[in-house]
């Protein structure tokens, strides 16, 4: 009996920080069905952002690992990764090349190009076409993606909104074009143990039972806008007789700024824990009560789905795709990104009422469990490559 020859896909990710990307690539090498064979490579995560690698470890799968892809524009280093990349798939030799996110998307589908691969497909988890860069270098990054569009044989937006935007709003291709694969994850974590978590947390962090813990989980960059979300604190702590205690989880580029911001508000009496990085988000999220999310722009928001998946309430300003991962006034609340009054009143409801904030609890997990699966993503993604060779055949 003939073995029935594997479809390869070499897939390419910009570099393996904690984020969306790692999740959805970690869980798109290891789970598709046993008719592909997947090699993932990528870069190494930028300074002061975590190193995932410990969670493609945890799922068994080994990547190559290209040092020279980094985040900003390089000409050396860019050159590099494109040599390096035209290797492997000249090595491999992939059925399909499927790239995630910008950098890769770019050096990625240039080499895939190069090497007359069938079939090359693009992830867009996040776009900078705003509140990024200038409009000079916005520009420039649209005309390059429009080009690697046009070239592309699909494109995979992670919601019907992100569609919308690639298609309507900037023009980077057609609808007919562009694949809805929603992001996947392994959200059973979040359940297991809660109880003990919870208690865990709250001991470590001296978080008593009648205080509301207030967390925002995210690096500390100027798209994640934590100086709206600290306003908003500012405001919070002078008009409830709740206590609070807020947690801003992450690192980055702005993280001294934003230390000096949170000095400023210990000592108005509010506080302010900044934790860095947490591996364990599903034992940290069980202590907490309440995520925020305060962006100019996102794709779609990871720490939002693991919050629902945690029992937590969410509130979070309406970018990118947070409209389709939160049930509005069901397991959060969604708030026009201009408008910080709205934002401030919502989350002061959230604090101050237990009931409205144990209903929207109840609500979270049943929402995200199922539509957020990665075992729905793998088979999502089989069924779109198979479309796409048949078509191609």
């Amino acid at each position: 009996m003939v073995e029935k020859k594997k479809i390869k896909v070499l897939r390419i990710i910009n570099r393996f920080n904690i984020g969306g990307p790692t999740f959805n690539a970690t869980f798109l090498t290891r789970f598709m069905s046993d008719d592909f064979e997947t090699l993932l490579i990528g870069g190494l995560p930028e300074e002061g952002e975590a190193n995932s690698l410990h969670i493609l470890k945890e799922y068994g799968v080994e990547p190559l690992l290209i040092p020279e892809m980094k985040r900003e524009p390089n000409l050396k280093s860019d050159r590099l990764a494109l040599k390096k990349i035209k290797a492997i798939i000249k090595e491999f030799n992939p059925d399909i090349v499927h790239t995630h996110a910008s950098k890769a998307g770019a050096v990625g589908r240039k080499a895939a190009f190069s090497c007359n691969v069938p079939i090359v497909v693009h992830t867009f988890h996040g776009h900078v076409f705003h509140s990024y860069f200038g409009k000079i270098k916005t520009t420039l990054f649209k005309n390059i993606e429009r080009y690697l569009a046009k070239r592309s044989t699909g494109i995979v937006a992670i919601s019907n909104l992100q569609k919308k935007e690639l298609s309507e709003d900037y023009r980077i291709t057609s609808k007919e074009k562009i694949e809805v694969i929603p992001l996947g994850f392994d959200l059973k974590k979040f359940q297991e143990n809660h109880k003990a978590n919870r208690k865990k947390i709250r001991s470590k962090y001296n978080i008593e039972d009648d205080c509301v813990a207030i967390c925002i989980t995210g690096r500390l960059a100027p798209v994640k806008d934590h100086f709206f979300f600290l306003d908003v604190i500012e405001s919070l702590g002078s008009q409830t007789n709740k206590k609070i205690k807020i947690f801003i989880v992450g690192d980055g580029e702005l993280r001294e700024a934003i230390e000096q911001r949170v000095k400023g508000l210990i000592k108005t009496g509010v506080e302010i824990v900044m934790t860095s990085w947490i591996f364990d988000i599903a034992e940290f999220n069980a202590g907490m009560d309440i995520m925020c999310l305060s962006s100019k722009n996102e794709g779609t928001p990871v720490s939002l789905i693991e919050a629902q998946a945690s029992n937590l309430p969410v509130i979070s300003t309406d970018v990118g795709g947070v409209a389709d991962i939160v049930l509005e006034n069901e397991t959060g609340f969604i708030i026009s990104r201009k408008d910080k009054v709205s934002f401030i009143k919502k989350l002061k409801l959230l604090v101050d009422n237990d009931e409205i904030r144990n209903q929207m609890k109840t609500k979270g997990w049943g929402h995200v469990h199922l539509k957020f699966s990665y075992k729905r993503l793998a088979l999502d993604m089989e069924t779109y490559y198979k479309k796409l060779l048949k078509v191609k055949s």
